[in-house]
């Protein structure tokens, strides 16, 4: 059964690899585009619930963007904090800044969903940026992503990030996590016109807002706790003009400051990726580990058949997550030492995840309770 599990896993993972490496090939990386040196304008919205701490180091960064035709929407999601009076703070700074205060959730929809939408209904420009409270940007980013947006004729353009982390055990974590992403949702395929598949990332959707309109505006994921990506995912399903970027020297963002913060929030949306169903939730368990941890310790199987397989395996997964790891992140490749561990963290989180959704009877999200029940009827 080994036998035939393991040639299984190397075929697989030839096949990722070859897609990975014309894929991962396909992404550009947005510090080589040109500025976009004037233009028309662009509204940034970024929904913030209790960020005091982030919110004003990220806007005073985006205040210095080298592309001046910006106006920012910020909008106060029911904080309990001061992050509504800092947004108050940085509009004497600014006149191009606007402050939304929202004081109650209305039924059926997410609170971050229903802040960004409620920006949006205000926003003037031809472009709307979608970002989050806690991104710090060069001044060249706006720039640059305009340009790469008007000559690729673009309706939806998402860029990754530098997701910074300070400690060994959460870099290793969060590159496992892109890793594991990048293979089961083959985010490069954004940039297949002729794919039907797209993406997201929360740190910069950029979209036309013509075709955000058209497409249906966040009442067509108002109850995704995975906005961001749901809404790379549907644009690109409808027919929208997508690509997906790196720009890893113009953002940057510091997703969780710790592994238990990142297991934390991680409860949100974990169980929404695998559709809130028990059998994906089996399924994406047992295949982690299958693939991710067995071969690591059949590598040492008195059957060298077995262990021939497994060293197969390894060094196949091996080169993807290198490849994976050195375009997405600036993280050393090295963390694949850990990478079994890191793959049972991973397995750890979905169970967790999913146990706790069952619990609670749903997700617990920026102060509000959603019920699994609504969840599901939207999804």
């Amino acid at each position: 059964m080994l036998t035939i599990l393991f040639s299984l896993g190397i075929l697989v993972w030839s096949i990722f690899l070859l897609d990975g490496l014309i894929g991962l090939h396909k992404i550009d990386p947005l510090e080589k585009e040109e500025d976009l040196e004037s233009g028309s304008l662009l509204s940034v919205v970024v929904a913030a619930r209790n960020e005091e701490k982030q919110i004003s180091t990220s806007i005073l960064s985006q205040l210095e963007q080298t592309y001046k035709n910006v106006e920012w929407i910020l909008v106060n999601d029911r904080s309990t904090d001061t992050t509504g009076t800092i947004m108050e703070e940085l509009t004497k700074t600014d006149p191009r800044i606007k402050v939304i205060h929202i004081e109650t959730l209305p039924a059926g929809w997410l609170g971050k969903n229903n802040a960004l939408y409620k920006g949006t209904l205000i926003a003037s420009g031809k472009w709307i940026l979608f970002t989050d409270a806690d991104v710090k940007y060069d001044k060249h980013a706006f720039a640059k992503a305009l340009h790469y947006f008007e000559r690729h004729q673009l309706d939806h353009l998402t860029a990754a990030p530098n997701l910074s982390a300070h400690r060994f055990w959460l870099k290793s974590f969060v590159a496992f996590f892109l890793f594991g992403f990048s293979y089961f949702k083959r985010p490069w395929l954004a940039n297949n016109p002729k794919s039907k598949i797209g993406t997201g990332i929360g740190a910069f959707n950029l979209v036309l807002k013509e075709a955000y309109e058209s497409f249906g505006t966040h009442e067509r994921i108002k109850m995704r706790p995975d906005d961001d990506l749901q809404l790379g995912m549907k644009m690109k399903k409808a027919g929208y003009r997508q690509r997906i970027v790196t720009a890893l020297q113009l953002i940057e963002v510091e997703w969780y400051g710790s592994l238990r913060e990142a297991l934390v929030g991680l409860e949100k949306n974990t169980f929404a990726g695998l559709h809130y169903r028990i059998s994906m939730v089996i399924f994406s368990v047992l295949g982690v580990f299958i693939t991710n941890v067995l071969p690591f310790i059949m590598i040492f199987s008195g059957n060298k058949t077995i262990a021939l397989l497994s060293f197969g395996n390894i060094v196949l997964s091996g080169i993807l997550y290198v490849i994976v790891i050195k375009k997405l992140t600036l993280f050393s490749p090295m963390m694949f030492l850990v990478f079994p561990i890191t793959a049972l963290l991973f397995i750890y989180s979905i169970i967790r995840a999913s146990l706790l959704t069952f619990k609670r009877g749903g997700i617990v999200w920026r102060g509000t309770t959603y019920k699994l029940s609504e969840l599901r009827e939207k999804d």
